[in-house]
């Protein structure tokens, strides 16, 4: 019987960040469970070649169902298979998200998660290119670098914001983050920098931690409502593991509700449908599903705009509020790229330049359920994108903005012809019906087992799952309310938060030895009336 102090499910932008903290002293015992494998192909490293990983054995490349409100398209969702998980496919920008995210959170019940409490979270992970600040640590494992070859059309994306009377913000991740400015990224010495490269990687040595590869957790297990242990394929190999303190379930805003629901946790009405005894009744787990949804506008180039090998594709930006207020989260961001961009009906070949925006505090709401019993089927993903009217108005505003940047005299030298939305499609009309048609996700799913204390709450404030004992969510899934930008520097946020709640909760508790059986009947499920 093999037995360690924690498991961790999931080595990827939260889980490489508890695997590394919890190993700090040496003797607390982890056992870090990957369904993935270390990230071996070539475009890993090449930050410009972050989209050929789409698709290939490190990508989980899941779908939706079909979404009603963009004409029934089913929409493909990369996540990442691999260590590093998501953080080792990205397009590897580092973005916190608004003060006014977090001062939301602490005010929907989460003490502990406004602002000013996660900042020092935000900092302690961080090796800023440009050192210590207010706003910005260096004494972190994790790099964050300003772009290092951005492309001129980069640049002029920021000139033209600014010269239609946006503020340059040279740090979104500052004071604030309105304006335009160059994205920050998590690249070191011209490489990706994923959490495995930055917080595994560099422990794998520590005698206490066991990192296993190509380990498909298919349940918890539990004595009545004491979470003891989980169950894991390997190599085709059934395996069993126990713990002394607690499970930490980080497998993402897919995966984590999946496996609370396989392992008797969720709605109970659900569950019984699947013939899975409850151990909780738990509504909310795999609700509130949150992600971000973008459109973008291209123009071929009338020159070559060849993006370097470091280039994130996704190079400039602006966060701005459709109403102008400075007194709430920014609605939209825009990404700027020297490429063309767009959906494949629209596609060109050759040069050009685009740029999307993204609504970032999105009114839809979706949701997730199982699919069936089986580990390897992954979940029914229902995203509603566009079901609130509110969603679509502001991506036509966002399309109206972007178009009005391109048109500036900075771009006359490289302005090709617009060929999407296209210089065809002018109304409101056309541009409503083109956002169906072609936008899609940005990548960022959070929200499916919500951090809060109300009926739909699925952790605590302290990540503990509701109703049962001694396991947590640790990761995008815990967000109560999306966060304003991209979501993987949160989730490290979340993982380095999560670390010193964990020690802080159990230094003090007494360890209780497990029985040595392990026989089937006492390790079964176990039904609890709801």
């Amino acid at each position: 019987m093999s037995e360690y102090d924690y498991v961790v499910i999931g080595a990827g932008s939260a889980g490489c960040v508890i695997a590394n903290r919890l190993t700090e002293d040496g003797k607390t015992t982890v056992l870090l469970l990957e369904a993935g494998n270390p990230p071996t192909l070539p475009e890993h490293q090449v930050p410009v070649d972050w989209t050929k990983l789409w698709g290939t054995k490190v990508d989980w490349a899941y779908f939706t169902e079909e979404e009603p409100y963009l004409n029934n398209r089913k929409i493909y969702c990369p996540r990442g298979k691999v260590l590093g998980g998501s953080s080792s496919i990205n397009a590897m920008i580092y973005i916190r998200g608004n003060r006014h995210d977090y001062d939301r959170w602490q005010e929907l019940g989460n003490h502990g998660w406004s602002y000013q409490d996660v900042l020092p979270y935000f900092k302690k992970s961080e090796n800023h290119q440009h050192g210590v600040s207010p706003f910005h640590g260096a004494d972190g494992v994790l790099s964050v670098t300003d772009p290092l070859a951005p492309a001129v059309t980069s640049h002029r994306f920021v000139e033209a914001a600014i010269a239609l009377g946006y503020e340059c913000n040279p740090d979104f991740n500052g004071a604030q983050q309105q304006g335009a400015g160059l994205y920050q990224l998590t690249i070191k010495d011209g490489k990706r920098h994923s959490t495995a490269a930055a917080f595994l990687v560099p422990i794998l040595e520590r005698p206490n931690l066991t990192v296993t590869t190509s380990a498909l957790v298919t349940r918890l297990l539990f004595e009545g409502t004491r979470t003891i242990g989980v169950e894991y394929l390997h190599e085709g190999t059934m395996h069993q593991t126990f713990v002394n303190q607690e499970v930490i379930l980080s497998a993402g805003a897919f995966d984590s509700p999946k496996l609370l629901m396989l392992s008797g946790i969720g709605n109970a009405e659900h569950l019984r449908s699947l013939d899975i005894p409850v151990v909780v009744d738990l509504p909310g787990v795999g609700q509130n599903l949150q992600d971000h949804l973008h459109v973008a506008v291209a123009h071929q180039a009338t020159q070559d705009l060849q993006p370097a090998s470091t280039s994130n594709i996704a190079e400039a930006g602006l966060f701005l509020h459709t109403e102008g207020r400075l007194d709430v989260a920014p609605d939209l961001q825009f990404h700027s790229g020297p490429i063309l961009r767009t959906h494949p009906a629209y596609s060109r070949e050759g040069p050009g330049f685009t740029a999307t925006v993204c609504l970032t505090n999105p009114e839809s709401r979706g949701h997730l359920t199982l699919r069936s019993t089986s580990p390897n089927d992954p979940v029914v993903i229902q995203m509603n994108y566009l079901k609130s009217e509110s969603d679509l108005q502001k991506l036509l505003a966002g399309i109206k903005i972007i178009r009005q940047i391109f048109l500036s005299d900075v771009f006359d030298e490289f302005r090709g012809e617009e060929v999407a939305p296209g210089a065809d499609n002018k109304s409101d009309e056309a541009l409503l019906a083109y956002i169906r048609e072609t936008c899609d996700t940005v990548y960022h799913p959070v929200g499916t087992c919500k951090m809060g204390t109300d009926s739909d709450s699925v952790v605590d404030p302290e990540l503990r799952v509701y109703g049962v004992e001694r396991l947590r969510v640790v990761d995008a899934s815990i967000m109560p309310i999306i966060a304003t930008g991209n979501t993987n520097a949160p989730t490290i946020m979340i993982g380095e938060k999560a670390a010193d709640l964990i020690k802080a909760t159990n230094r003090v508790l007494t360890q209780v030895p497990l029985a040595t059986d392990v026989d089937a009947e006492r390790l079964v499920v176990r039904h609890r009336s709801a």
